[in-house]
């Protein structure tokens, strides 16, 4: 490694990460460690994609490492070693990495390290802002963990251990580190004193223009077109249609980016917003606005279907409104339902299919959404299937 004399501001955090990256194991590591400046296909402000071979989408993760890491295992995406194996094929993950769960940070540097092995090889993995997001960047952490907080605690650490490593750089500015925890109170009130510690940490962290705000949320989307596929947490109305799905990404990524001020209540808060919307996500198609959903997609030239996470599907993936409307999240997280995990693919020849975990379904070849319900796969299109669980937040 090079003398201290030799280091330089704009060197120093490489030789640092890369040193780290040699001799620290990812997984034991907790995931924190990764060089800066990702090489990615995709513009940051990308909302339309063209229709790839194989894509593969990944519901809510929340905070569950072991189990996002079996859902990228069971669409063969990573090898043993956690490595990207998944070729040029198309991953949409749709929001909520954060809360109910203890590891959060590490399932984001890890799609961050998936992102950048994907690339390499033409593959492409697209993240998104779930309602879990919008929630921490906003300060709102009613489903946050005590293993939740001290993650962010341990992040914090490491991040002043940065701070302090270029200080130590010949000639350099030290108005240049900003501090994270600026302006950020010591004490809350109606808070046990013993996660004052962890609070403050995760506000520096996660507040717009927050480190890790900025480094992850900032690019992720909100809205999604990918070949003939719209992608959204909660789902869309065409007011959110008309308002421009490229303006929707654009200003929730620059509220989190610190850039401008608050967002539209319509585009991320309230129960008709983007992000929390269930109009499509009830358990009975008859209780699903299909009519609705048939008009916004024929506002978006070229979509079939709308994909949505956010509100648990007990039975599983599931088609509704003609398969117009998909739900992919299955409560995987030991936070949620500790549900089996399951993933959508929609493959150019072969069409869509479910790829799941549950031994009752594991032998069966075709598992496809366009299949009728018939011989005891009520797990593709349920009617009258186990009640869904629908998570309040």
């Amino acid at each position: 490694m090079e003398s201290q004399s030799n280091l330089t501001c704009q060197n120093l955090p490489t030789i640092f990460f890369s040193f780290v990256d040699t001799f620290v194991d990812f997984s034991v590591s907790g995931g924190l460690f990764l060089p800066p400046q990702p090489t990615i296909t995709s513009s940051p402000n990308q909302t339309i994609f063209p229709s790839p071979n194989r894509l593969i989408a990944i519901g809510d993760l929340h905070g569950d490492f072991q189990k996002t890491k079996q859902a990228f295992k069971l669409a063969g995406l990573i090898d043993d070693h956690d490595k990207w194996c998944g070729g040029s094929t198309t991953v949409v993950q749709i929001g909520d990495v954060l809360d109910r769960g203890g590891q959060e940070l590490k399932i984001l540097y890890f799609l961050e390290k998936l992102k950048r092995e994907a690339a390499k090889v033409n593959g492409n993995l697209i993240t998104m802002n779930g309602n879990h997001e919008i929630m921490n960047v906003d300060g709102d952490f009613r489903y946050v963990t005590k293993e939740g907080l001290r993650e962010f605690q341990d992040w914090a650490f490491w991040y002043c251990v940065g701070n302090d490593m270029k200080e130590l750089c010949d000639g350099f500015d030290k108005g240049c580190v900003k501090d994270p925890f600026l302006g950020i109170p010591f004490e809350f009130h109606g808070v046990n004193q013993e996660f004052f510690d962890g609070i403050r940490t995760r506000i520096a962290a996660l507040r717009p223009n927050g480190p890790i705000s900025e480094r992850f949320l900032g690019k992720n989307q909100t809205v999604v077109v990918v070949g003939d596929s719209v992608f959204v947490h909660g789902g869309l109305l065409t007011k959110h249609v008309d308002y421009g799905l490229e303006n929707v990404n654009e200003e929730v990524r620059d509220w989190i980016c610190g850039v401008r001020g608050r967002v539209s209540r319509d585009l991320v808060r309230g129960r008709n917003s983007v992000v929390w919307l269930r109009k499509f996500s009830n358990e009975l198609e008859k209780d699903c606005d299909c009519s609705t959903l048939e008009h916004v997609l024929a506002t978006i030239p070229g979509v079939k279907r709308m994909i949505m996470g956010h509100t648990i599907q007990e039975s599983g993936i599931n088609g509704v409104c003609d398969n117009q409307a998909i739900r992919i999240d299955v409560g995987m997280s030991k936070g949620c339902t500790n549900g089996l995990p399951e993933v959508l693919e929609i493959d150019r020849d072969k069409g869509l299919r479910i790829l799941t975990s549950n031994p009752l379904y594991r032998d069966v070849k075709e598992s496809c959404l366009d299949a009728k319900s018939r011989d005891g796969l009520g797990l593709l299109l349920p009617e009258l299937g186990p009640k869904q669980v629908e998570v309040k937040a």
